[in-house]
């Protein structure tokens, strides 16, 4: 019997009415309490030993789930990590009280690991000695199977049947202790996981698409870490504002203040300074902390050291010389806008149009968004420089280049291939 099964087997102590509907699909079963119960928090080196022996002596896949305090604190890194498998039931393990987890991520290495959107927790469990060799992504599954919502709750609910509470997943998981709502909300998170993981197996075998989704599960799963964003501060919000050299220094200086403070007291950015404070003052480079003062963003609540320390800020970007100062945008990482290849190379935009046409069309009769089929900026790359001869087996090469994935590039070649060819060159 299956966890789902067990689940569907106490439905009524699980819905609000007592009782479960008549019509799972018109009334999907509330799931409001996990199997086993909220199960405590791992927070000492002595129970994180048992959930590893329970863990390895399970049996099958293992849900994995990790909560963020996004908005609240600096950094991504992980508060809570809720695991379930068969034989082992549910760990919510508090990585503030137990920060090295490799033992864990150890005794599991050989095991496939079930996520829902991978790649936003994989970086934060690797933080934590958490490295998956092989995974299941929900999420992703649900893409490639053409469901139109592939959040979590809408999975649960249009594949299982059961109704997801969410009204947790923006909370400050930095919070101690976690108040019981919260873990409740955490447990559930896992709770049905490898049933989701089972059901949409199912359903990419049946579409003929289950190999796909391991190629891509295997391209998660063996991804370097993401390097690090070069100038993270212009992607600063309202950056499109500033146009003069100056206004972008200004704007470097108090990013990189806010950051070192941010980092500092360990809280988001944005609860030390806005991005519209920032875009603010960069425009009007105050030249005094009274006329700072003046500003949005910089107001009365704000206190003489902390106005102080931002007039310094923009100071340093008034005393650069011309040499000092940012260039306007980043250097071109690949081809230009697509909205600029008209004018630069209409042959290009000619062939860029029909891929594009000939993508989507595919995309379509497969059931699955265009850009997990392949992604635009490969299509941009192949279309802006195209190879020389441009037959199925150049085309493949340039798509494996870009690091297609070889469904990808069986599906999509033919198509990229015909528009490179058929498309005649602008004189």
């Amino acid at each position: 019997m299956t966890d789902a099964h067990k689940t569907a087997a106490e439905t009524a102590l699980r819905t609000t009415g007592g009782a479960p509907p008549d019509d799972v699909e018109k009334a999907p079963i509330p799931l409001l309490e996990p199997r086993e119960g909220i199960p405590p928090v791992v927070a000492t080196d002595d129970a994180l030993a048992e959930v590893v022996a329970a863990f390895a002596a399970g049996t099958g896949p293992v849900a994995v789930d990790a909560e963020r305090a996004s908005g609240y604190r600096y950094g991504q890194r992980a508060y809570l990590v809720q695991m379930r498998r068969e034989g082992a039931g549910t760990a919510l393990i508090d990585p503030v009280g137990c920060p090295d987890l490799s033992a864990l991520g150890e005794a599991l290495s050989d095991t496939e690991w079930i996520l829902h959107a991978a790649t936003q927790d994989l970086p934060c469990l690797r933080e934590i000695g958490m490295v998956p060799s092989r995974i299941f992504d929900t999420e992703l599954a649900g893409r490639l199977a053409g469901f139109p919502r592939v959040g979590l709750g809408a999975m649960v609910e249009s594949v299982l049947g059961y109704a997801l509470e969410k009204g947790h997943s923006a909370v400050d998981w930095s919070t101690r202790p976690l108040p019981e709502p919260w873990l409740r909300y955490a447990a559930l998170d896992v709770e049905l996981l490898v049933d989701l993981r089972d059901a949409l197996e199912k359903e990419l075998e049946r579409q003929g698409k289950l190999e796909w989704a391991h190629e891509e599960f295997d391209a998660i799963a063996s991804a370097p870490p993401a390097p690090p964003r070069k100038d993270p501060w212009r992607r600063t919000s309202g950056m499109h504002k500033v146009r003069r050299r100056r206004q972008m220094a200004a704007v470097r200086e108090l990013w990189t203040a806010r950051d070192a403070v941010a980092q500092r007291r360990d809280v988001s950015p944005g609860k030390v300074l806005s991005d519209s404070a920032i875009i603010e003052a960069s425009l009007a480079l105050p030249a005094t902390v009274t006329a700072l003062t003046a500003l949005t963003g910089f107001g009365h609540r704000m206190g003489r050291r902390q106005l102080e320390q931002w007039q310094a800020a923009v100071d340093r970007a008034k005393a650069l010389s011309e040499a000092e100062l940012p260039q306007p945008g980043q250097p071109l990482q690949g081809p230009p806008p697509p909205r600029a290849w008209a004018d630069k190379d209409p042959a290009a935009a000619a062939r860029l149009s029909a891929a594009r046409a000939a993508v989507s069309a595919l995309a379509e009769r497969l059931n699955m968004p265009q850009e997990n089929l392949i992604t635009p900026d490969t299509v941009r790359r192949v279309c802006w420089e195209p190879p020389g001869d441009h037959s199925e087996a150049a085309v493949a090469q340039a798509l494996s280049s870009y690091g297609a994935r070889p469904w990808q590039v069986t599906q999509v070649t033919p198509l990229l291939s015909a528009a490179l060819r058929d498309t005649p060159a602008t004189p």
